[in-house]
């Protein structure tokens, strides 16, 4: 009747925690932050979005994408994120065990020699042994939601590092791209100014022609000459630039720096419609977005965690094992012992450390939440900076296609009126340097049109699959 009588006070209590606990650890609600005017387009927006594409659909050419299979497997940034990666859900894991029980067992001996001069000793002469195995268990009820919290935390923690590596894979894959096409763009501007030198050459030997001839000055064949010295500058520096432009993609690729294998840069297209998609889009897309959600969602976790700590816990303790004075004894059904504690412990004074904690975890969660407020903000113009470019760039083409054409005429007029001594060798000089600057800058406003579209796909969230979406038994 006494055990009953103690079932039944226990039970209210129980019922009573838990139905408090409902008011301590609070359900995780996903921040609705407003992405209406996030970035600035001109474009019609849908559902469809350049980042939809994978990457070997968006960037054809066969040999970028053997270096971007090659970089995903190899770069040494994505191993290291695959490493930390392996560490978080280990981390998660142990959070998910955190409702079991804690379970150790173990043999022990004690010897124990008493002195004469004790208590004990005085009744007692000689040595004492005790064998004993025992096997112990603890667990705390989750009366507050803390444990629950735990396990969310740990969750949080593991799919914010797992959108932290997608978005090193985003990176990585437009980083690869950009500088690929930029060895590119280099190589076509290389094979312009030799082109140009092979030209620079012949005037300077039509020009010491003329000098003979007495219809230009010495001044004029030394300003060829400089012309000509200057053209061979551009062609050591653009040289210098693809092999540390080479050494840059080796690396990204984890190996040594070398000589890149590449195609052609007037082959190079990307079909693709360039539409951003609606801005809400970059919520589930973009990997640095969904990780700061994730930060804000464990920290909010922490929170639950530390206010749950200003109540009382319960726990039950159980041991129960082999205790024997002699070791022939120690299997004996009499050597069996036992012991169950049952305690609730409620915290009074600590030196308000838990107080402490509970505040410094509502600002860590507010830093969270402004954290992820942040991330949506620079993603929007990110985004909006890589419409403007790739359309400044693209009008741009239009205009430095008109301006190289008139530029070669006039380089190519000027080259026949000195002849005839219409011209003077200035006139001359300035067409044919503003011609080739026209055609190397053309080349640069082609590279520039498809960075743009690589950093528009790297900012919507392209280059990799979303995370998948929890369900209310991982949550």
């Amino acid at each position: 009747m006494k055990k009953l009588k103690i079932y039944q006070l226990a039970i209210p209590v129980v019922v009573s925690f838990l139905v408090q606990s409902c008011f301590v650890a609070k359900n995780y609600q996903k921040p609705e932050l407003s992405t209406e005017n996030l970035y600035r387009t001109d474009l019609d927006l849908d559902s469809n979005s350049l980042a939809s594409m994978s990457w070997d659909k968006l960037f054809t050419d066969p040999v970028l994408q053997g270096y971007i299979r090659s970089g995903l497997e190899n770069n040494y940034d994505m191993l290291i994120a695959l490493q930390t990666l392996k560490a978080a859900e280990s981390n998660m894991l142990q959070g998910k065990e955190s409702y079991l029980p804690t379970l150790d067992i173990g043999p022990t001996w004690t010897h124990q020699t008493y002195s004469q001069n004790s208590q004990f000793g005085r009744l007692f002469t000689g040595s004492l042994d005790q064998f004993e195995l025992t096997a112990n268990a603890s667990w705390e009820a989750d009366i507050w939601g803390k444990i629950r919290s735990t396990k969310r935390s740990a969750i949080a923690a593991y799919l914010g590092t797992v959108a932290a590596q997608q978005a090193i894979q985003t990176e990585l894959v437009a980083n690869i791209a950009s500088i690929y096409y930029q060895i590119l763009a280099a190589d076509a501007q290389l094979k312009v100014a030799e082109s140009t030198l092979e030209n620079r050459v012949s005037s300077v030997e039509v020009i010491h022609s003329l000098k003979e001839s007495g219809s230009v000055n010495e001044v004029a064949v030394k300003q060829t000459e400089a012309q000509q010295y200057g053209t061979e500058i551009i062609i050591q520096d653009l040289k210098y630039n693809i092999k540390i432009l080479e050494n840059t993609l080796s690396i990204l690729l984890g190996e040594a720096p070398g000589e890149i294998n590449r195609g052609s840069f007037e082959a190079q297209t990307i079909d693709a419609e360039v539409t951003p998609g609606v801005p809400a889009l970059l919520l589930s897309r973009r990997p640095d977005v969904v990780s700061a959600e994730f930060n804000f969602r464990q920290a909010f976790e922490n929170t639950n965690i530390a206010k749950s700590n200003f109540y009382p816990s319960l726990t039950i303790s159980a041991s129960v094992g082999l205790q024997s004075l002699e070791l022939r004894n120690w299997f004996s059904a009499n050597s069996i012992f036992s012991t169950l504690i049952t305690g609730i412990t409620q915290p009074i004074l600590n030196k308000r450390q838990i107080r402490t904690n509970y505040e410094v975890a509502q600002a860590n969660q507010q830093t969270a939440y402004l954290q992820y407020e942040q991330t949506l903000l620079n993603a929007g113009k990110e985004v909006s900076d890589a419409l403007a470019t790739y359309k400044n760039e693209t009008e741009k083409l239009i205009i430095r296609n008109n301006q190289l054409e008139a530029l070669k005429n006039a380089a190519d007029y000027s080259d026949e009126l000195l002849q005839y001594g219409l011209v003077n060798y200035l006139e001359v000089l300035t067409a044919k340097d503003s011609a080739l600057n026209t055609e190397l800058d053309l080349i640069s406003n082609k590279y520039n049109q498809l960075n743009a579209v690589i950093t528009l796909y790297r900012s919507l969230g392209g280059g990799y699959q979303p995370l998948p979406v929890l369900t209310t038994e991982e949550n």
